[in-house]
């Protein structure tokens, strides 16, 4: 990285005592090449994250190498973990970005450990581990390896073509552990992809990802999420997203409907009064009880969805690891298709 020209001083971002939540800060950098956003290079504390609790998700543990996302979708759930780092859910999620720029470094000696079993570790549960910065930073090559060395499963959910970089990679560690791998694809509208996810590549450069990497060899799967109230979920609507995700070699699908966390509620919101003031009052019922959707709703959308799905050929989900079954046979684990958590769905606090 030679961005020391690019360094920030005295303009109330890095060196200043304006990111006072900011752990391990080394310095902080502009670049020409993504204008208008700040990145945060830190050197992280550890690397694995536990999901703790009660949890239907089928792995317990996630590795973040960024926090903030330059895809800036509107709905993205992580947006109110940026506040504990005295920072705004809104722009600064999109423009600040904080890179764990030894994540791969700490990662690897904490896979050394006596106690790690080796468990299922996702990517993607956050922010995007293949949003535009990877491209410069080259961490998850890193990430993939240490892994793959220890011989822990990994998935990865993402909406970021950088992916198709890493695919020999990714190809050829899943020869010695298993490897899920999910693209995130909520619509196909250009303009509405535009104001909502600004940030991510065309909904046809994900398919054509979805296409590399089934031509890899690799089994994908693709997350329908989240499915927008009135706007993106007419069953003429999802009927062609469907088919386009099919014909692209998906191996599942999973369709799940907005969830609007604090944070997030409000930033949405607020470009839903600017855009379609008239679907404010119908929004405002639909999420009259908090985050998650009225389940009318969502069991419509489910009787919605359920025959399309049949209809493609998507039903078995999207492919991520099975959890471990003590003790493994040798070479007996093998990928299940279990529905991966969609961007939005919440992973518990943010990591370090």
């Amino acid at each position: 990285m030679r961005w020391g020209d690019q360094l920030i001083s005295g303009d109330g971002v890095g060196q200043e005592p304006t990111l006072p939540g900011l752990r391990g800060l080394l310095r902080s950098v502009r670049t020409p090449e993504f204008a208008g956003t700040v990145f945060h290079e830190v050197e992280a504390r550890s690397a694995l994250n536990e999901v703790r609790g009660p949890s239907p998700l089928p792995f317990r543990w996630t590795v973040n190498p960024y926090r903030g996302c330059s895809h800036a979708c509107l709905y993205c759930f992580a947006r109110n973990t940026h506040t504990y780092l005295d920072l705004d859910a809104g722009h600064d999620f999109d423009s600040q970005i904080v890179v764990k720029v030894n994540v791969a470094r700490v990662l690897e000696k904490e896979l050394r450990s006596r106690r790690w079993r080796r468990e299922p570790v996702a990517m993607g549960t956050n922010t995007d581990p293949y949003q535009r910065a990877e491209g410069r930073y080259r961490l998850m090559p890193d990430i993939v390896g240490a892994l793959a060395r220890s011989g822990t499963p990994l998935s990865v959910l993402t909406k970021g073509t950088v992916l198709a970089r890493d695919l020999p990679l990714l190809a050829a560690v899943a020869r010695d552990v298993p490897v899920g791998l999910g693209v995130s694809i909520a619509l196909l509208a250009r303009d509405l992809q535009h104001q909502l996810e600004p940030g991510t590549p065309s909904p046809q450069a994900r398919l054509d990802l979805v296409r590399r990497i089934t031509d890899a060899g690799l089994p994908c799967g693709v997350m329908v999420a989240p499915v927008l109230p009135l706007l993106t979920d007419s069953a003429d609507g999802l009927d062609a997203l469907l088919a386009r995700i099919a014909a692209a070699g998906a191996s599942g699908a999973t369709v799940l409907a907005l969830h609007l966390r604090p944070g997030t509620r409000e930033w949405f919101l607020a470009w839903l009064v600017r855009e379609r003031p008239d679907l404010v009052p119908a929004y405002e019922r639909l999420y009259r009880r908090g985050a998650y959707v009225d389940p009318a709703y969502r069991r419509a959308l489910s009787e919605r969805v359920g025959p399309l799905l049949r209809a493609h050929g998507l039903a078995g989900g999207v492919p991520t690891v099975r959890p471990p079954a003590p003790p493994p046979e040798p070479g007996g684990e093998q990928l299940s298709l279990l529905p991966l958590p969609a961007p939005g769905t919440p992973m518990g606090p943010p990591d370090g």
